[in-house]
């Protein structure tokens, strides 16, 4: 019997040096689609972080939100020798050419936050419709009633449209009773603030201002809302959701002129996603990854191997859970912020 268990000892140490060995000789190349973004240098970290743990090897590109840029960003990652590939894309239809080709050289690929509606790739986020949800519920919360906005996410990212459709679902019955009217409703280019602020800027003039709250789909387009409604006096009456949990969003959330942002924490979204393009490039299926499940919401209901991991809505009333969690320093949380008028601040 102990021999039995020496032998079994022995194989699992040969197997785990041997697994380690074939990470070493691993690259994983990650094409972002707009690295300028805050967030993005946290999943980056992390991503890094896990795979230097498991000796592979990290090379990267930024497609500086250019959709033409990352196809032959994602070329030029192959030609380093890329043997798996992490891509957030800028562009969800775009991009095919490049997934293609990949799965021609039998280079597998996670579609990283971002629905790349493809087979041959795997789908790592959270539940966006959820994060909608959240969204919508942070708002509502703060104004039952009145005229609303929705500042919405690029229109070539499907994520754009998954939130707008989990905001629906919870506006839907105050919509349909008269209780809330939407006075505006705008796509924002590329994610980006100065997009969403000139969106913001057009919706409250053809309005006169009277705009009771905000739906901004992430933390950049509600900054660019933000921006819009400080110019006209309006920054902290009108509420204003968000999601990402940048810490500018997170400050203003203790100064209250955001009101919610969804934490997404991409620590582990960047840990799993590195997880298991390792996992693939040593040859697991799709179908074999921990937790997988099969997405088919996309716009063209693709089947798609998916994990969706889940998000947590923060307000001033819970701001300690990212202070906690090492996320923001309460410094960084709290500056400015007028002493005993947040709990998470003192």
């Amino acid at each position: 019997m102990r021999a039995f268990i020496k032998l079994a000892a022995g194989a699992a140490l040969v197997l785990t040096m041997q697994t380690a060995a074939f990470a070493k000789d691993l690259v994983v190349g990650v094409s972002w689609s707009n690295f300028q973004e805050e967030r993005w240098k946290t999943d980056e970290a992390a991503i890094k972080k896990a795979l230097a743990a498991a000796g592979a090897k990290y090379i990267s590109a930024d497609a500086q939100s250019s959709a033409s840029k990352q196809l032959t960003d994602v070329e030029s990652l192959i030609s380093q020798g890329a043997n798996a590939l992490i891509i957030l894309a800028q562009d969800s239809d775009a991009i095919g050419p490049a997934i293609e080709k990949a799965a021609d050289e039998g280079i597998p690929v996670v579609g990283y936050d971002r629905l790349i509606e493809n087979p041959a790739a795997f789908y790592i986020t959270f539940d966006n419709k959820e994060v909608g949800r959240m969204q919508a519920r942070g708002v509502l919360a703060a104004k039952p009633e009145g005229n609303y906005v929705f500042i919405k996410g690029s229109s070539s990212d499907p994520n754009a449209d998954f939130l707008f459709a989990g905001q629906l679902e919870v506006l839907k019955s105050a919509m349909d009773a008269g209780k809330i009217k939407k006075v505006g409703e705008a796509y924002t280019d590329g994610w980006l603030p100065q997009n969403a602020q000139r969106n913001m800027e057009q919706i409250l003039t053809a309005n006169n201002n009277k705009v009771d709250a905000v739906v901004a789909s992430n933390d950049g387009t509600a900054g660019g809302a933000i921006a819009a409604l400080d110019a006209q006096g309006l920054a902290g009456t009108v509420p204003v959701s968000g999601q990402d949990a940048d810490k500018a969003a997170l400050n203003r959330i203790a100064l209250g002129t955001q009101t919610v942002s969804v934490w997404k924490d991409s620590r582990e979204l960047g840990k799993r996603a590195a997880e298991i393009a390792l996992s693939l490039a040593g040859g697991k299926k799709l179908n074999e990854i921990e937790g997988v499940k099969v997405f088919k919401d996309g716009p063209k209901k693709v089947e798609m191997q998916s994990v969706f991991l889940t998000p947590l809505p923060i307000t001033k009333d819970n701001l300690n859970v990212v202070i906690d969690a090492g996320w923001i320093s309460k410094a960084e949380a709290c500056q400015g912020v007028k002493a005993g008028t947040v709990a998470a601040c003192k």
